[in-house]
Formats: structure tokens, sequence, C-alpha cells
């Protein structure tokens, strides 16, 4: 039956998708790299610091616990949705996308920390994607409401996660190099778990161990051609015109654990047996629509012969924000894919995936969805306008309503999204 062909390519991407999470699972990651980079220890009677943020920070702190002896300060920042404990670590579980008050306490404990350092101790940053917004240490001047204000203004801009991290390099004590700054004379060793296509260093978690993406003038000029500089907070604007901060060399040694590019090839090679699978090289970032007409076409094009095919993408996506709905980048990407084959069906049965690795799309309970050529027939047949949703962003509810939503609950990891068309014969 039709009906069973959509469910078994349903049950392969959500498959699929679980593989590329566990290849991102930042515990084994972490446990690996440590074989080749162990950590480095302090000198005699001093201590080992170990800083670590993000959504995947409890994960990669446990795994690195056994390996620490002698005197040691521990402090995990993550998402509130993470109940992972840490045995004898300064826990903060603070808000994400959106910075809080949580996490201006744990930036600050951070900062005090770092502060304290001297030349023996060794500091090993465990960063991982979601940590720039679960870290904000605004500038003297800067409140943390100005801050969530920025925060805000960006996520709803169109801008890139480059651009982004540009800009909040520039407001923030601890971004773009800062967290090496304050740690010396101390010696500062990372570990990375990227959450950031094409894993520049700089934009994983705003890069607070290594030097920042340009200068308070590019980050000035990048909100005034984008109309944002007149609308962000006063203070905020007076701090970027005004900041001349220099950028001494930054100084750190860099370990990468785990990629998107990686948790893409474990998905392919879940499907490998069942489909002749595809990775394509470019990732989908940049403005949905144009990701959407990417997959679509790729649809279209796709031989009617052959057997089964799978196509994969990771990436990155941005939604510039018009209406007032809830939603996602995947879920938002995912319904407008749907949108277009609906208005020109393919006949052949399809499923597409995309979502994010962390399990939460946007200020969702959602990963992502798993979309089919009949989403908006279902979305009509319960009275509603499916393009209405995605004039509003309201992917979320169009979603719901289909029966699409893919939900995970909060993986523990973050390597960026991860997109799989499933095409069956």
């Amino acid at each position: 039956m039709q009906t069973d062909k959509y469910a078994s390519l349903k049950s392969d991407a959500a498959r699929a998708f679980r593989a590329a999470v566990r290849r991102a699972d930042p515990a084994l990651a972490m446990r690996d790299c440590l074989e080749t980079h162990p950590l480095p220890q302090p000198d005699h009677g001093c201590k080992t610091i170990v800083l670590a943020f993000g959504k995947a920070a409890p994960a990669m702190l446990g795994a690195v616990l056994g390996r620490i002896s002698g005197r040691r300060v521990l402090i995990c920042v993550t998402h509130r949705e993470n109940s992972e404990q840490v045995p004898g670590a300064e826990m903060f579980r603070a808000g994400h996308p959106v910075p809080d008050s949580v996490g201006a306490s744990g930036a600050q404990r951070m900062q005090e920390v770092l502060n304290d350092a001297v030349a023996g101790d060794v500091v090993i940053a465990l960063i991982s994607g979601g940590g720039s917004a679960l870290l904000p240490a605004p500038p003297e001047g800067v409140s943390l409401e100005d801050k969530q204000l920025l925060n805000r203004l960006l996520l709803q801009s169109g801008l890139d996660i480059e651009a982004m991290n540009l800009v909040r390099q520039q407001v923030s004590n601890l971004k773009g190099g800062g967290m090496t700054r304050l740690a010396a004379p101390a010696k500062v060793t990372s570990y990375i778990l990227s959450d950031v296509i094409g894993d520049d260093l700089r934009a994983i978690a705003s890069g607070p161990t290594v030097a920042p993406l340009g200068t308070a003038e590019t980050a000035r000029r990048c909100l005034q051609d984008k109309g944002l500089f007149e609308r962000l907070p006063e203070s905020i604007q007076l701090h970027l015109r005004r900041s001349a901060r220099p950028h001494p060399p930054v100084t750190a040694t860099h370990h990468l654990i785990g990629t998107n590019a990686q948790s893409v090839l474990a998905a392919s090679a879940d499907l490998e047996d069942r489909y002749a699978v595809q990775t394509d090289p470019q990732p989908l970032t940049g403005n949905v629509n144009a990701a959407a007409n990417t997959v679509f076409s790729t649809l279209q094009n796709a031989p009617r012969t052959g057997g089964p095919r799978a196509f994969l993408w990771g990436g990155e996506t941005t939604v510039q924000v018009r209406g007032t709905g809830v939603g996602g980048r995947n879920q938002e990407l995912a319904l407008r894919v749907a949108a277009l084959a609906d208005a020109a069906p393919v006949d052949l049965p399809w499923v597409f995936l995309s979502a994010g690795t962390d399990g939460r799309d946007g200020p969702t309970d959602a990963a992502g969805a798993i979309v089919d050529q009949h989403t908006l027939a279902r979305i009509r047949s319960d009275g509603q306008s499916p393009m209405a949703y995605l004039d509003r962003n309201d992917s979320n509810a169009a979603l719901r309503i289909s029966g699409d939503l893919l939900v995970t609950g909060a993986t523990g990891t973050n390597v960026a999204d991860v997109q799989i068309l499933l095409i069956g014969d």
C-alpha cells in the first residue's frame, strides 16, 4: 500500500537521523579525542580549571572527570532542558536561545575564576553549540536586558551564524578570545564539538578561545547594512561606536572532537544498505527559501528508475521572521519543501526530514519535521490554509496539524542540522 511506503520511508529517515545524533555523542567523542590528545597537567601545586559550556557541556565534562587529579575547579553551563548532573561541578542551567540571568551568573563565575588563574594552572575549555547564548558576559555599561534584545534582533534578522557571532563577540567579555585573554598567563586548551558548518573555530560559541571574526567597526557596519543598528539599545550602539578594544594574539591549543560532516556521513552509512545514497558537499545554509528550492529541485530531477534513493545535506539555514507564529528553521524548511511539492507533485513516494541534532528547533519542543507529498492536504483537510501558516512563520502549528513533527527531546549534543530526502520506487 502507498501508506505503508510513506511509513517505511519516514521510519528510515528517522533512524538515519538518530545515527547522525549518535555520531555526535559528546561523551564518546570526548573520550576518543583524549586517547590522542590527553588533558594537559598543571604544575606541581597548581590547579586544573575546567569550563564546560554549551548544550553538550555536562556529557563532555563527565568524560574528563576521571582524568583530572589534584586541585580542580569545575564549572558547567548548559541549557535548562539538560538535567544531566556532574559530580563536583558548579552547575548553571541557563536560557537558550535568549540569554538569561542564570547564564549571566555562570559567565560571571567563569570570569572570577579566570581572573584568579596563575601561570602554573591549566584551563580546559569544553565548548559546544549554544555556548554563545548561554554565556552572556556584557561589557561595562551594557545590561543583560540589552543583550537579550540584541539576541532577539539577531535571531529574527536573517543574518547567518557567522555574522551573528561577529556581532556577539564585540558585545562580550568572554567571546572572541576573551576567555583566553582573561586566563593569561595560564595556558588554555579547548576541546570543541562544532555546531558550525565548515567548523570555523571563531564562530563556534562565538570563539571564546580564538581570535575574533572582526572588529567593533565591522560589526557595526554589518548591523547598519541590515538596518538593525538603530534598533539596538543605546548602550550597545554607544559601545560599538567607541569600542577600540585591542586584540592581542590569542594563544591556545584546540582539538575538534565532532562535526556536522561526520554526523551526515553516519546518517549516510545507516542508509547505504537500502538506498543509493548521495551526500551533497554543499551544505544547506543561508535563506530558508533558497534551501527549500535546492531540495525540491533535487526531488524533481532525481532518476525515476534504479530503486530507492537518498540525498543528504548538513547545514543551518536562516529565517527572516515577519510573522508572529512559532516555529524553527527546520520546520519552516520542511513545510516549504512540502508546499513546493504540493504545487508541482512528483510521481514517486518521498519524504523529507530536516532536524536539529540538539533535538530542539527554535522555541519549540520539536527537533524538526518529516514531511511528504500529502502534508499540505492533511492541513487543508483540517480546514486550514498552509500558506497562511507560512506567511506568519507558524510552521510548528501547521506541522502539528499534519502530524509531521519530529520530537526527540533534548539530545545533549549539537552539530547543527541534518536534512534527509528519501525517494521510494
